[in-house]
């Protein structure tokens, strides 16, 4: 039984009580009529979904579990920007929980805002229901990639970077690199085979998601600036103009 505190979310609100396989989507949408839409489209593929109206019954609820993915709306109530604020808090809590944003707001900038705060994912509202599904299944399935029995631990090292596929565990000079699970899999791209070119379509096609040219660009400054962050001299990702990205060999 999930661990709840009875007083602190309507019993709308609280936390499904789920078989042991069962994955948990939280909604987090103000509007009840789209939060019930997108609801019942979820349970009917299986999943325990958790919907929550705003961002301060959302902090209540992964302050006793997170789940499985988080689904966001930018505009909460009236936070405009609610739904950034709590992406940022949720990264900050795991750096490999799956967050996608399901908006209205689908202008260039906050997209790229959505991606620089940490989400893997950035939705028009426009979006039909078995393609917002289907983006939901790919996302589970690269951490299913991740849990699945290997002969031998995959691990890479390069200079100063070792990433260990398992373990979805990225260092760099024995301090670990907080990415989420796009930018794990961009870098895994590159480092895979260093010195080559990974075009942008090739890393969309590793990183599982389908984005435009200017989105893979903010998530390789994004990529950049966490291991900067540990290293201000790390300059190991090239930008090759008019091709794409490759990690120095």
């Amino acid at each position: 039984m999930w661990p709840f505190a009875g007083n602190t979310l309507p019993a709308r609100c609280r936390w499904p009580r789920l078989a042991a396989m069962s994955r948990t989507v939280a909604i987090v949408e103000d509007e009840p009529a789209i939060r019930d839409n997108y609801a019942d489209a979820l349970r009917r593929h299986g999943y325990g979904v958790l919907p929550l109206a705003s961002r301060t019954q959302a902090q209540a609820a992964f302050a006793l579990k997170l789940p499985d993915l988080v689904i966001i709306d930018v505009g909460l109530g009236d936070e405009p920007e609610g739904g950034f604020d709590l992406c940022r808090e949720l990264r900050a809590k795991s750096a490999t929980l799956p967050i996608l944003f399901l908006t209205a707001r689908d202008s260039d900038l906050d997209v790229i805002s959505g991606l620089r705060l940490g989400a893997d994912d950035y939705l028009s509202k426009d979006t039909s229901l078995p393609q917002l599904t289907a983006r939901i299944h790919a996302l589970f399935r690269r951490m299913d990639s991740l849990a699945a029995p290997r002969v031998k631990e995959q691990v890479f090292r390069l200079r100063g970077l070792t990433l260990e596929l398992e373990r979805m565990r990225v260092t760099w000079n024995d301090r670990d690199v907080a990415l989420t699970v796009t930018e794990f899999w961009m870098v895994h791209a590159m480092v895979r085979y260093p010195g080559h070119v990974k075009t942008r379509e090739q890393l969309m096609r590793e990183a599982q998601v389908v984005v435009d040219d200017a989105t893979i660009t903010s998530h390789i400054k994004r990529i950049r600036r966490k291991f900067q962050a540990l290293d201000p001299a790390f300059d190991d990702i090239d930008t090759v103009h008019g091709a794409g990205y490759r990690w120095r060999a």
